[in-house]
């Protein structure tokens, strides 16, 4: 990550921690490298500490101090218990990274069309920025519209999404 700030380093643990929540693996040493980061822009914890120290043969101790690190300095995000609440926050909080710049537009609507409204059976909510991610997904030099014009309506979507959410962006 090289000279991140404090600011960036800990929106990097938050992103890290929901990925962890929504039940995506996210491999060890990509947890440890963050903690290190974060020790390195003055995030301070001693599960941080602990997990930015660890060597490969430690590597099985990073998961669980990544979750420690994430309570101790009160990161953490409780998922929905319900399926399909739990997937519609994973949709908003998708939304709401890519209408903060965090997320690239076409990549983080391909994860809500993929991940969430296939899931889902495609709710009306959605549809926009699912409808995004499809021309996205299927554009071709030939329409005659720039790739940059989808990815701004991606954009635009996921803004409208967070918005809906409440999480205005």
């Amino acid at each position: 990550m090289g000279d991140a700030t404090r600011d960036e380093t800990i929106q990097r643990l938050r992103v890290l921690g929901h990925w962890r929540a929504f039940g995506r693996h996210v491999p060890s040493n990509e947890l440890i490298q963050a903690g290190l980061d974060a020790l390195l822009a003055g995030v301070d914890s001693p599960s941080l500490l602990l997990l930015a120290g660890l060597g490969r043969r430690e590597e099985h101790e990073a998961q669980d101090l990544f979750d420690r690190a994430l309570e101790e300095l009160d990161f953490t995000f409780e998922v929905p218990a319900d399926p399909t609440a739990a997937k519609l926050a994973m949709a908003y909080w998708l939304a709401e990274q890519i209408a903060s710049g965090t997320m690239d537009p076409a990549k983080g609507a391909d994860l809500i069309w993929r991940e969430v409204a296939w899931d889902l059976g495609y709710p009306d909510e959605l549809q926009p920025i699912v409808q995004c991610a499809i021309l996205i997904d299927d554009w071709d030099e030939h329409w005659g519209v720039p790739l940059e014009e989808l990815r701004s309506k991606a954009l635009n979507a996921a803004r409208q999404l967070a918005t809906r959410n409440g999480r205005a962006t």
